[in-house]
């Protein structure tokens, strides 16, 4: 009798932790450590002197804010959504401002070339 009950108390005990930890990790905030990094990244790029990439940098930082007010609200499905948004953003952001600057140096080597064909006939 006294070893029943002993394992219906420990039962009851697993259950009270998992639902704790459920409950736990319901109400955990969104991580925005990616999004926040991504923004910081295209800022360092320069992604603000170019129009493509300050639009959607733009866009980065209004879905993180977007983000934490779900989270505010306890909305975490919409807050999640916002922030893998506001993540893709920044790294468009990143990327057309690397491709901006390639293209930059692509015109500056084609120019060198018009220049020494002009002056070597």
């Amino acid at each position: 009798m006294r070893h029943t009950s002993k394992v219906k108390i420990l039962v009851f005990a697993v259950a009270v932790v998992v639902a704790a930890i459920a409950i736990g990790c319901a109400t955990a905030p969104p991580r925005t450590d990616a999004a926040t990094s991504g923004i910081r990244a295209a800022e360092e790029v320069g992604a603000t002197a170019i129009p493509q990439a300050s639009l959607h940098l733009q866009l980065a930082k209004e879905e993180l804010e977007q983000a934490r007010q779900f989270a505010k609200k306890g909305d975490k499905k919409r807050a999640a959504s916002m922030l893998l948004r506001a993540e893709a953003d920044a790294e468009l952001a990143v990327a057309l401002s690397h491709g901006d600057a390639e293209r930059l140096e692509a015109e500056k080597a084609m120019e060198l070339v018009r220049q020494f064909r002009h002056d070597n006939p």
